[in-house]
Formats: structure tokens, C-alpha cells, sequence
């Protein structure tokens, strides 16, 4: 079949599909784009002729096209995909960062930049990066370290095996993340004779690998054995559909359950052994029991420093670490011992394996009373009462009270998934969107409208900070031109407040954090900045709403989710008033010189709480059957 390059790309990835449980559907929904020279002849051309086979949509952004791709992903627990193209130069390294947010969070999306002529007769072309040392270099080389599987096309005959790797990444739960095929602009509009063969259905299946019999035979043992057992579900537990098999092992056995950010929601939020949150953002009730507990399984998480509270949350002298993943990478950690492993088939291999065996009773009375009192703390925090300006806690408690079960919420950076991590109450497993692997600010309103594609049926809550949505609010305007709705709750605290509370932790006093004027002096310690951002997003073509008080906001809420389209709820919050304490630490270091007497008090306790950090050199050895 002769076809161009661009041409045979598209109706490659429209008949591709994934398989997993017996269910299969097409992989790809389509291609998010802004079109230059480097691609609108190649890939614009076969797009256009693709129709809905491949649909296109246009976005507004290159780095938030990505993070709207990884919102979908996400949602989609990895089984579908988008992909994502632009020209050379500056469109192409707009994606680096979100190729590092799906990348960092183990997210599949296709990343398809233009790039340099092959035939290298017009050098340097338009947003060429002369390399004085090679030809053989473009700006697209900086997609490399955040992609897991590079790739650039420089002959059509290449194509073929490009696509397939690319694939084979993509779909693989333990290696997956952005992929980027670099395509020459010469070469996308090519034609060549490619074997029908390519263009057959091809269906990929996910894998569930089981965990080996011994080695659960070995941690039922250890099971056994311990007296305060934890169990820290990660994201892999979400995508792994595993919600119900580890809802099963903790019903039969007691044992609690500490989530991290991605694993949030992997039990209700009043599930008996749901302890909430874990690490530096988690929940008191979490992390007391984290302190003492003997034995520590994780199940699909990574282990960011923000889950370990930078190796101080397991105090226990002798706990022992298991780490169940699919991802050989994640197995190490911690000095754990390893079973890779699918977790949904870990879960009921584990749960079998136990079956008669309950955690002690005065256990179960301790880790439920603690969670009771933190019910008590979550709803103090909703219900401050807090004046004249509400709190932040406030708002997410108003914004919480207002959902059903099956509603999202969107979030990323600052000082809002810290908040959220601890006072959220998750119903559903994709009720809980948080992106903090990456932490990247202006993921929000770019992922909500990934999120709401790929679940149209649920109504999608932004929560999105001043600072953030300054940096990236294009896609507002995708979600107009797409008639998409999304509900954007606008957290205004004039600058960076997240980092001002971490400034002056650090005795550095909010320097540099705050949308203020120049004073007589020079510094930014002037007047608040009198923006308006419901105006803003107004002109953007969303519908605005102004809250000023807690009553004003469930107003306004009531009313953004009767309207049918994009709604953004401005509110000012008090950003002196922190949510509750997760009594737990983080390793942020402070200047050992310095002539600021805060800085130095902030040293002195830093070096203090410090004390509590661990190496987790000592490794755990799971017992093995004879």
C-alpha cells in the first residue's frame, strides 16, 4: 500500500488495540496538535483525511496538550491513550515537561514532533538548533531523558519497527510512559510502499503477571508473625483495577491500609481500615501507625520521598519491608523484598494464602480509634468559620459536600494536594485525581479536561491555585471549542503560598512568593496585585462566578454544576491558615551559613528533626519454603 509516511503512521495507531480481563478496545482516541511547518504537510494532511478513525483536536498549548493526554491516561487506568503533535522547535520542547509528568508518573502517551530535514538541503530550517558539533541533533534530543522509548524516523522503511517498539512500551504496565517517534518533515509527507500487513487490527494484551506461589507462601508467614502489619496501596493498586481484591484482604484480615497521592481511593475514605493518607501530606491516624509498624507492605507505589516522609515515617528499629510491583524498579526499594507482580493478583494470592488470620484485636481498637479522631479533625477543618476570608480547607470542604460518589477531583501543585491528601473523602476509585509525582503547576485545568473526555458521565472539580493557573489556563478554551465541561475551583491567595509557608520554614520569610508591588525600598512588599482571573477566564470563554464567602461558594457551586458548560468559581482564601498537621517531616535542607537569625533558628531545627532519617540499608528476607 503506498502511502506517506504520516499517512501509514495514523492508520497504524487506528487499529491498534489492548486487551485486558477479556475486555478490548481501540488504544488510541485520537491526536491532540498545533500545527507548524514542521508538521501541518505530514501529519496534518493525513489527519485531516483520517476523519473520526483518528480525530483530531486542537489545543492551545504543547506542554498542556500533554498533561491533558496523561489526565486521560490516568483516568483510563492506562488501558487508552493519546497522541500529541507538533512542529520543530519551540512546540516540540513545550512538551518536555509534560513528557516528564507521564514519564515520572508511569502514563502512557505518543509524543509526535516534527523534525529537521533528513536530506539536510535546507540547513539550518526555521527553529533549527545548530549543533556545531553534529547534524545528527535537534531540539527533540531533549525529549530523550523523559521519554522511555526515543525514537527518530529518518527513513520511511524505518517506520514499521519504530511503531511496533513504541507500542510494546506504551502497553507495558511496567515500562510505560511518554514515547516520542521524531519525525523530519521531509520524510512525513514521503511516500513508500508499505506491506497491508502492517495495517492489520493488532491487539496487545496487558499482562498480569502472578506473583510466585513461594513468595507468598513467604510473606503470609511474616504475616503471621507481625502484630502491627501496614499496608501502603500506591497507584498501582488503581490501575491494576485491584480495589476490590485488596477491599477483600482487608475485610477478612484487618489489616490497615495507608494511601499514597495516586493510590488515594483505593478504599472508601470510611472504609474501617482506611487510615487515609501517608507521608509528608498524609494524615496524623497514618502515620502514627506507620511509626510502630512491624511489618510494612507496599502494593503499586513508587516510594517518593513525599509516601516515606523522606525515610523518617517507619520507625520501628525492626520493621521489614515487602514491596509488591510490577515494576522491577520499584521492588527495590527501601531494601525491601521483592515480589513483581500484578497487584490485583498479588491481593487475592495473599488473601487466600491468610485466610483464617486476623490482625489482634487491641490493634484493630487502636487504628480505629485513631481514625476516629481524625474524622473529628476533618471536620473541624471543613467548618473553621474562618473571617473574613474563608480558609483553604474550608473550600475543599464546601467543594467535597457538594459532589456524589462518582465525581472527580483534579489537582496538582502547591499547597492544595497536601490538603487534599488529608482532608479528601474518597468514594470511587477514580474520584481522586492528584498529580504529585511531578508536582507540576499548570497540570489542572489541561488534566480536568483530559479526565472529563474520558469520562464524560462524571461531573470533573478542578481545584487550582492563582499561581498555577497563571502559568497554563489555554485549555479553557479547548474545552469551549470541544463543548466539554469542567468545573474549575480557583483558589485565589496571591502568589505562591505553598512555598511561602515552606520559605519560612526554611527561614527564608515568603522572599520571593507573593504577588505584591514594589515598595518605596525596591521589594516586592507593596500592594497585592490587582488581578482579576474570573475576568480572565471569562475572556476565555468560560462562565465566571464570584464567591466571597463559604455561603457565596455552595451557591455558586449548585449553579456550576446545572450550567453546561465550563465554569470557573473564583474565591480568596486566608493563606495564613494551614490545613491540619500531618506530624510527620520532610528533608528540606536549610544554608549553613547565614548571617538571618531566622535562617539560623530554622538550622538549628532542622539538624534536630533531621535525627529522625533513616538509611533502610537492613534488608528484609522473605522466608522460604523448604
Amino acid at each position: 500500500m503506498r502511502l506517506t509516511v504520516s499517512q501509514a503512521l495514523v492508520r497504524f495507531l487506528s487499529v491498534q488495540y489492548v486487551e485486558r480481563d477479556g475486555e478490548q478496545h481501540r488504544f488510541f482516541e485520537g491526536c491532540f496538535g498545533i500545527f507548524g511547518h514542521g508538521n501541518v504537510a505530514g501529519l496534518g494532511e493525513a489527519l485531516l483525511n483520517s476523519g473520526d478513525d483518528f480525530r483530531y483536536y486542537l489545543a492551545r498549548n504543547e506542554q498542556a496538550m500533554v498533561h491533558t493526554a496523561v489526565g486521560y491516561s490516568r483516568m483510563s487506568n492506562r488501558l487508552r491513550a493519546f497522541a500529541c503533535t507538533t512542529s520543530v522547535g519551540p512546540g516540540a520542547t513545550n512538551m518536555v515537561t509534560g513528557a516528564a509528568v507521564a514519564t515520572t508518573s508511569r502514563i502512557p502517551v505518543l509524543l509526535l514532533p516534527g523534525d529537521v530535514f533528513a536530506t539536510r538541503r535546507a540547513n539550518p530550517v526555521l527553529q533549527e538548533l545548530e549543533d556545531p558539533s553534529s547534524l545528527d541533533v535537534s531540539v527533540n534530543d531533549c525529549l530523550r531523558p523523559v521519554s522511555r522509548y526515543f525514537d527518530r524516523i529518518w527513513r520511511p522503511e524505518q517506520l514499521p519497527l519504530a511503531m511496533l517498539r513504541a507500542m510494546r512500551v506504551l502497553t507495558d504496565p511496567a515500562d510505560t510512559g511518554a514515547v516520542t517517534l521524531a519525525l523530519p518533515e521531509d520524510v512525513q509527507t514521503e511516500a513508500y510502499d508499505f506491506s497491508d500487513d502492517l495495517f492489520l487490527a493488532r491487539v496487545w494484551h496487558i499482562r498480569r503477571p502472578r506473583p510466585e506461589a513461594g513468595l507468598i507462601e513467604g510473606l503470609s508467614e511474616l504475616v503471621r508473625g507481625s502484630s502491627r502489619p501496614l499496608i501502603v496501596a500506591g497507584g498501582g493498586v488503581i490501575y491494576s483495577e485491584a480495589t476490590a481484591a485488596l477491599r477483600s484482604l482487608v475485610s477478612a484480615t484487618g489489616i490497615p491500609v495507608g494511601e499514597t497521592q495516586a493510590g488515594k481511593g483505593s478504599l472508601r475514605f470510611d472504609d474501617p481500615a482506611n487510615l487515609g493518607g501517608i507521608g509528608a501530606t498524609g494524615t496524623v491516624t497514618a502515620n502514627e501507625i506507620a511509626r510502630s509498624a512491624d511489618l510494612v507492605i507496599g502494593i503499586g507505589t513508587r516510594w517518593s520521598d513525599f509516601t516515606t516522609a523522606s525515610y523518617s515515617v517507619f520507625q520501628n528499629p525492626d520493621v521489614k519491608v515487602i514491596n509488591i510491583n510490577v515494576t522491577p524498579l520499584d521492588t527495590t526499594k527501601l531494601s525491601g523484598a521483592a515480589i513483581v507482580a500484578d497487584a490485583r493478583e498479588a491481593l487475592r494470592a495473599l488473601d487466600e494464602s491468610l485466610s483464617g488470620w486476623r490482625v489482634p484485636d487491641d490493634y484493630a481498637r487502636d487504628y480505629q480509634a485513631k481514625t476516629k479522631a481524625w474524622n473529628d479533625v476533618v471536620e473541624a477543618a471543613y467548618h473553621l468559620r474562618h473571617e473574613p476570608r474563608p480558609s483553604q480547607t474550608e473550600v475543599i470542604g464546601a467543594v467535597e459536600e457538594s459532589t456524589n460518589d462518582h465525581d472527580v477531583v483534579v489537582s496538582a501543585a502547591g499547597s492544595l494536594p497536601g490538603d487534599l491528601h488529608k482532608l479528601w473523602r474518597t468514594r470511587d476509585p477514580k474520584g481522586y485525581h492528584v498529580e504529585y509525582a511531578f508536582s507540576c503547576m499548570g497540570y489542572e485545568i489541561a488534566a480536568g479536561l483530559g479526565v472529563k473526555i474520558a469520562a464524560p458521565e462524571r461531573e470533573v472539580y478542578v481545584f487550582v491555585g492563582d499561581g498555577s493557573y497563571l502559568m497554563l489556563n489555554s485549555e479553557i478554551v479547548t474545552a469551549v471549542q470541544e463543548g466539554i465541561k469542567i468545573i474549575v475551583i480557583l483558589v485565589v491567595n496571591h502568589g505562591f503560598q505553598s512555598i511561602g509557608a515552606l520559605s519560612e520554614s526554611v527561614g527564608v520569610e515568603r522572599f520571593g512568593t507573593e504577588y505584591r508591588r514594589r515598595d518605596a525600598f525596591g521589594q516586592l512588599h507593596g500592594d497585592f496585585l490587582p488581578t482579576d482571573l474570573a475576568a480572565n477566564a471569562a475572556s476565555l470563554g468560560a462562565t465566571p462566578l464570584r464567591a466571597n464567602t463559604i455561603e457565596e461558594l455552595r451557591d455558586a457551586l449548585v449553579q456550576a454544576r446545572a450550567n453546561s458548560e465550563t465554569t470557573v468559581i473564583q474565591i480568596e482564601t486566608d493563606s495564613t491558615v494551614s490545613g491540619p498537621d500531618s506530624m510527620s517531616w520532610w528533608d528540606v535542607p536549610v544554608a549553613e551559613v547565614t548571617q538571618r537569625e531566622s535562617t539560623h533558628d530554622a538550622l538549628e531545627r532542622y539538624n534536630a528533626e533531621r535525627k529522625v532519617q533513616r538509611d533502610f540499608l537492613r534488608p528484609t528476607t522473605l522466608p522460604v519454603a523448604e
